[in-house]
């Protein structure tokens, strides 16, 4: 074996591993998932009450 064909070898490994990692990301399976991860910055925001939102947009008007 030579330098080429071991080059060839590691080439056709690593675009067998991208397109791995493409259909992974891409599957419908892991949609969920990965919606519930993109909104994980957003899951320590504490909820306002109503209490608070009503007297807000009353201060408003």
């Amino acid at each position: 074996m030579d330098i080429g064909t071991i080059r060839g070898i590691g080439t056709a490994v690593v675009f067998i591993a991208f397109i791995s990692v493409v259909l992974w990301a891409y599957s419908s399976k892991r949609k969920s998932s990965f919606d519930e991860a993109a909104n994980l910055p957003f899951a320590d925001d504490p909820k306002p009450n109503e209490r608070d939102e009503q007297s807000s947009r009353s201060n408003n008007q």
